[in-house]
């Protein structure tokens, strides 16, 4: 298992399913996860396919956690709107 979990090509087909999971499921919830995914894909495809398993686990909770900060500072109202809404779907 923890050899499927060093190949470049798992950790990109779960930042596959994490991404397909976000259109499904609405509110940036999954997008960090997916993007955080996908970068460590791209490394152990590079130079750093020799780093264990903990450790790439580690870089990829670090990285969900950095993107979905930023994913939440760019997407995220101006602080102190609120959102309304004014008009029903159904009129």
């Amino acid at each position: 298992m923890s050899e499927l979990l060093s190949t470049w090509w798992v950790w990109l087909a779960f930042a596959l399913v994490l991404a397909i999971l976000e259109v499904l499921v609405p509110g940036f919830v999954f997008l960090g996860f997916a993007i955080a995914a996908a970068i460590v894909g791209l490394m152990v495809l590079g130079p750093a396919s020799l780093l264990s398993l903990p450790t790439l686990i580690l870089i990829f909770a670090a990285l969900s956690l950095a993107s979905w900060l930023l994913l939440r500072r760019f997407f995220a109202l101006p602080k102190g709107q609120v959102k309304t809404f004014d008009h029903d779907i159904n009129d």
